[in-house]
């Protein structure tokens, strides 16, 4: 494997320790493996049956806690019938098991054995669980003004847990002032091997559906889970196995919305803006590093973006618990962005709804 920075097209080695290129560029895969419907490991219900899609990585490697295979169900949110893919049901509670399992066995592949990460709790969590599975260790940098139940998850899985006042921008300083020290920065951020785990939601949408979706609505702060199912329908496009890309639809908290302000004034780019006060802190991401890559994929695909308010969110987390369904309020976000997409729907469109984060994260 081989990186490549998205701007001044500068080659790395996939070992390398720099999380970023000189030129500030984020990196990329040089090469990613097409995916292939002959090459699916069937008896494998884990996201590993993509394995042949997926960077190389010896079996003695692979990382695996049984995430992927998240179910789909039925529900009606503000009068729309939508899918719902329970991502909460990951061995962490979110879909950052997706990247964590990809990113933390190539990361034994390479033989680094202790990392740093910053995160808002979900990702930490994560990280920390696959890391304490490959015997890594880790040292997380998280808000102290995370949710308690997070920062216990990210601690009872024996990761070191460093409490950062501040904004979430000051925990991804103070882990980026440790990479510098020769410490691997494993960020999900940055790191693309976390975007090719990602992959794998459109992968098996395009499985459990027998076809794409025609919208999928996604809760948005980095935009991990959009890119990289974006990435993951497009594989399945260039495979013959679709004939176009669901339209996507990212949803932000009105309080830190900096995708949303770029997408409504046609920025190629989204400034950081001043993070308010939001219930959806797995969202609240002041400066989304790939925000270009985000908005590009959007657009590509006719979709946009969505601004929801504190009181629609829990409005739709009630919504959503009393149909059997308990989500974070990040995960919220999106199941209430239906009432602002309703006029963009059609009435035979098949439109999924990314379910992101555990409830019992929250509490």
């Amino acid at each position: 494997m081989r990186l490549l920075c998205s701007l001044c097209k500068r080659e790395y080695a996939a070992d390398t320790f720099a999380w970023r290129c000189d030129c500030g560029g984020v990196f990329e895969l040089v090469e990613a493996a097409p995916f292939d419907v002959t090459a699916l490991r069937r008896a494998d219900r884990t996201l590993w049956r993509y394995r042949s899609m997926l960077p190389p990585v010896d079996e003695a490697r692979v990382t695996s806690l049984g995430e992927g295979g998240t179910p789909l169900v039925d529900a009606r949110l503000s009068g729309v019938g939508v899918l719902c893919k329970l991502e909460f049901l990951a061995p962490s509670g979110s879909f950052k098991d997706r990247g964590s399992a990809v990113l933390v066995s190539a990361l034994r592949q390479m033989g680094i054995t202790d990392v740093v990460e910053d995160s808002s709790g979900n990702a930490a969590a994560s990280l920390a669980a696959y890391c304490a599975r490959a015997g890594i260790h880790a040292r997380i940098f998280a808000p102290a003004h995370t949710s308690q139940a997070k920062l216990k998850q990210i601690s009872v899985y024996g990761a070191e847990l460093v409490e950062v006042e501040g904004p979430r921008e000051n925990a991804a300083l103070a882990a980026q002032e440790a990479a510098a020290e020769g410490v691997y920065y494993a960020s999900h951020n940055y790191n693309p091997l976390f975007l090719e785990g990602t992959k794998t939601y459109a992968y098996e949408l395009w499985e459990q559906l027998g076809r794409a979706p025609d919208n999928l609505i996604i809760p948005v702060g980095s935009g991990g889970l959009l890119l990289g199912a974006y990435r993951g329908f497009r594989d399945l496009r260039q495979a013959g196995l679709i004939a176009e890309l669901p339209r996507l639809y990212a949803v932000q908290a009105r309080a830190c919305a900096p995708l949303f302000e770029a997408f409504q004034l046609g920025l190629e780019d989204a400034p950081p803006v001043a993070p308010g006060v939001t219930a959806a802190e797995g969202i609240r991401i002041a400066r989304p590093v790939r925000g270009r890559q985000v908005l590009r994929a959007i657009r590509e695909t006719g979709g946009a973006v969505i601004a929801v308010e504190e009181q629609e969110i829990q409005e739709a987390r009630d919504l959503l618990a009393r149909q059997g369904l308990y989500v974070e309020p990040s995960s919220a976000a999106a199941a209430a962005a239906l009432r602002h997409l309703a006029s963009r729907i059609g009435l035979e469109d098949r439109t999924a709804l990314a379910l992101t984060g555990s409830g019992l994260k929250s509490g």
